[in-house]
């Protein structure tokens, strides 16, 4: 099987169970709340790995969600919007405000691009941090509405929605004559150049897509805790998006939703251990990463390769 049909059973494998699961966890809201986290999550993460593929290590994608969380608190408080409108009018104001940043900032490559994005979450916390009485400071942007009442099957359903059309568009970008052109960037820009290739649009629209699909993770996540507030996403949190990716593959558009899971649920695990959660998940984090360098996705697909040849 090559990469690109088992990205698609990967992917479409777990949809479909995630489609199934509510009839099997019943009403624990618990449960359900730990999906739908890992869930949301995915939709984040699949921004990053879109960054990735154009070969730029993207750390403000909590930023993002950040914007598109506050858009959403603010469509709904202050403007009285549906939430279903306010959920697209949100990725697009992340994405077009991406769009605005990423035209100069991705002129930058390797670390200096990872440094600002680094600067750039923060940067976009404290804006919100110091919004006045659009954003609430500190406090936040609390009480916002759900769209289901109190049922957490439809949250459910929306997140799983959201997982994908998030995966859906990834995977159409990355296997179109698009996603060719971004891996041709990430490999070598000068000679994608010299093919005629209009690099920095190639570059800026792959940074909007993703600015977006966090912004369209955020819009989610402001609903389903029903508030935002600056802390909420946080350089700690773009760092976990990477992880996600890296554990799950950067090869594959799965590997985002595969990483996400695994990291989330492992660290619900290891709340019993309170103090040393972070500490153990830390360690195992980097024996993952030394033992898989491919992600979970790639385990045993060199070594079927390697037997085939």
């Amino acid at each position: 099987m090559n990469i690109k049909k088992r990205d698609l059973v990967v992917g479409l494998a777990l949809m479909l169970l995630l489609l199934v699961l509510p009839a099997v966890v019943g009403e624990s809201r618990y449960l359900l709340s730990v999906l739908m986290n890992c869930m949301g999550l995915s939709v984040i993460a699949f921004g990053v790995w879109l960054t990735f593929t154009i070969g730029r290590i993207n750390i403000c994608q909590a930023g993002f969600a950040l914007i598109g969380g506050y858009a959403t608190a603010i469509f709904l408080s202050r403007f009285g919007l549906s939430y279903w409108l306010a959920l697209p009018l949100s990725a697009l104001v992340a994405a077009l405000i991406g769009m605005l940043i990423g035209s100069f900032i991705l002129k930058l490559k390797g670390i200096y691009f990872s440094m600002l994005t680094i600067s750039l979450t923060e940067a976009i916390r404290l804006a919100f941090l110091n919004g006045g009485d659009w954003t609430q400071g500190s406090k936040g942007i609390t009480g916002l509405p759900q769209p289901f009442g109190d049922s957490a099957i439809g949250l459910y359903y929306l997140a799983l929605a959201l997982l994908v059309l998030g995966f859906a568009l990834t995977w159409r970008i990355h296997y179109s004559r698009i996603g060719r052109i971004f891996r041709a960037m990430r490999l070598n820009e000068d000679l994608a150049e010299s093919f005629g290739t209009h690099v920095w649009r190639y570059r800026v629209m792959a940074f909007a897509v993703a600015c977006g699909l966090g912004g369209l993770g955020g819009a989610y996540f402001a609903v389903f805790t029903q508030s935002i507030y600056p802390q909420s996403f946080s350089v700690e949190h773009s760092i976990y998006y990477m992880l996600f990716c890296f554990l799950g593959g950067l090869e594959f558009v799965s590997g985002a939703i595969v990483g996400a899971f695994a990291l989330t649920i492992l660290f619900e695990l290891l709340s019993e251990f309170q103090q040393y959660q972070t500490l153990i998940y830390g360690m195992l984090m980097i024996v993952v990463i030394l033992l898989l360098p491919n992600g979970l996705i790639a385990l045993n697909f060199q070594r079927n390769k390697e037997a085939k040849a």
